[in-house]
């Protein structure tokens, strides 16, 4: 049966990461205005305030992972205020350049690593619809080896790094995406993930995208009446069940018709619908475009 978290990760496709080291000590504050795409902040050692627009401060520390989904505006500093430093994150280089907050000698007192993720094909935004504005995980054993490990590839700098990289971070964001299938989640996948009446049914739904499922099959697997059922998603995972079912379909098609090279006869088959012609009529009024336009990006 297929995972639905690990299938929305393989659409995602994390392909690659970039990320500076950032060091403090002493009395200072960042400032950094708002990105607008999936960045993260991996704590090494010591810990410090973050302030993310529109959230409550928190503090980070050593063997913590954070993800800012869609990355508003926000301040990082040390836990004595400072004047901030202001930063536009468009405008910073990449690569593996140190910044250094705060004193500019001495040992520092805070080491981290901050960075945003590069998707392959998959619109970000789907990302943003998963999981709350600020993504704090911390107390995880598996969580501190991997922040370890990320560490050390960063430090390291061997052949292969780049690949290395990119798959532990796709495994960080795993990580991430598992702390939230609680009530803390929007309404979403991860949310009805986290219910064990609706997690059955939506993984039903993963596993045979193309089955002709009907509400009634899917409050029987969630061990619900069919009006319970029917509420219980719609509030929870935000849409109703067929129209779950239907953005699901049209994600899985949009993925194969721009990777897997299928036609697309091939793609409506694969998702579930009879014929070519209701699946583009189907995929046009959701994408905005016709599949085989679709399938030629310029």
């Amino acid at each position: 049966m297929n995972d639905p978290l690990t299938e929305v990760v393989r659409l995602l496709q994390p392909s690659a990461v970039f990320a500076n080291p950032i060091t403090g000590r002493g009395h200072w504050a960042v400032r950094y205005s708002e990105y607008g795409q999936p960045s993260f902040c991996i704590m090494l050692e010591g810990s410090c305030l973050l302030a993310v627009d529109g959230h409550e401060p928190i503090t980070i520390s050593a063997g913590d992972f954070v993800l800012l989904p869609a990355t508003p505006a926000f301040t990082i500093s040390s836990f004595v205020p400072a004047p901030p430093v202001h930063f536009d994150p468009n405008a910073m280089p990449g690569g593996n350049i140190e910044r250094r907050y705060g004193d500019q000698k001495g040992a520092p007192e805070m080491r981290s690593l901050g960075g945003a993720f590069l998707f392959d094909c998959a619109d970000p935004r789907l990302l943003v619809s998963l999981l709350p504005g600020v993504v704090h995980v911390q107390g995880s054993a598996r969580l501190a080896q991997l922040v370890n490990m990320v560490g050390e590839e960063y430090a390291g700098q061997q052949p292969g790094s780049d690949y290395m990289l990119s798959r532990l971070v796709g495994m960080l964001l795993i990580e991430a995406m598992r702390s939230t299938t609680t009530g803390s989640a929007p309404s979403g996948l991860l949310r009805g993930l986290g219910d064990e009446r609706l997690a059955p049914a939506l993984k039903k739904i993963h596993a045979r995208v193309d089955h002709a499922w009907t509400v009634e099959e899917l409050a029987e697997a969630a061990a619900l009446s069919r009006s319970a059922f029917f509420e219980r998603f719609t509030r929870k995972v935000g849409v109703a069940p067929m129209e779950y079912l239907l953005t699901w379909r049209m994600e899985l098609a949009k993925d194969l018709l721009r990777r897997a090279g299928l036609s697309v006869t091939e793609v409506a088959e694969r998702v579930g619908y009879g014929s070519s012609s209701s699946f583009s009529v189907a995929f046009s009024r959701h994408v905005g475009e016709s599949p085989s336009r679709y399938a030629r990006p310029a």
